[in-house]
């Protein structure tokens, strides 16, 4: 197994057809200790009771990921089950915290609000920040690990469909990727960040149907959407022993979106 005897936390991964629940599904068959947080508490249960009796192990942690407090509370559990921590996994992308509902994207920037805008940096860049903060000296105390944060293609390249909130707070991810590589590699932590294109998540299906999906899997040079797994094997990889020389790094996973 790719992850025996790790111990992981991956945000943001109750959604059912998510890349974080199809990440939290794969690291548990791979052999590690999983705790996953997120907002949405009966799906994080639901996964949790589902993996238990496949004989996995993962253990769900309510979390807001704009929350400083909730991330100590969060990355403090699963010390205190497993008594250290090996992975960290930043995904949440939503549209930020218990207090904020929506994403900034699908609109102007002349007409977007400041709170859609906050909320997304929020989720996305805050979200990520927090967690690195919190998880570092957990991760150093363990002799070093893993860091994967989840960018996009859209934190790589530009678009005129109206997300540049999404835009901005998933490059904010991919630039302070880098520089977190870069400070903690003396302490032997690791930080990549994985882009995703256009994947076939719940969310995304549910937000784009008939000609608006035809025209987004029209761009994709291989001709169709991708799969939370074809994410989460990504994440994996990044996670592993395997990628033990590769920090700082951009794995970009779009069926050749960013070629073009």
């Amino acid at each position: 197994m790719r992850l025996s005897g790790k111990v992981a936390f991956v945000s943001g991964a109750a959604r059912p057809q998510g890349i974080g629940a199809a990440t939290v599904r794969l690291f548990s068959l791979e052999g590690a200790h999983v705790v996953f947080g997120d907002i949405r508490e009966d799906d994080g249960m639901a996964l949790s009771k589902e993996i238990a009796s496949l004989g996995g192990s993962a253990s769900f942690v309510p979390l807001d990921v704009t929350s400083e407090q909730e991330w100590i509370q969060a990355i403090k559990s699963t010390v205190d089950l497993f008594g250290h921590l090996d992975i960290l996994v930043n995904n949440a992308a939503g549209g930020g915290g218990r207090g904020t509902t929506r994403r900034g994207g699908g609109m102007a920037i002349e007409e977007m609000s400041v709170d859609s805008w906050d909320g997304t940096m929020a989720a996305i860049a805050r979200g990520t920040f927090l967690g690195t903060k919190i998880a570092i000296p957990v991760l150093r105390q363990s002799g070093g690990g893993s860091i994967v944060n989840v960018s996009s293609q859209l934190g790589l390249v530009g678009s005129d469909n109206n997300s540049s909130a999404y835009h901005a707070a998933k490059g904010a991810v991919t630039i302070f990727t880098k520089a977190a590589a870069l400070q903690y590699v003396s302490d032997n932590i690791r930080v990549n960040s994985i882009h995703p294109g256009p994947i076939a998540t719940d969310s995304f299906v549910q937000g784009h149907s008939g000609s608006r999906l035809e025209s987004v899997v029209s761009r994709i040079p291989q001709g169709k959407a991708g799969t939370p797994e074809d994410i989460a094997y990504g994440i994996l990889y990044l996670a592993s022993d395997e990628s033990r020389f590769v920090t700082g790094s951009e794995l970009v996973v779009d069926g050749g979106w960013t070629a073009q």
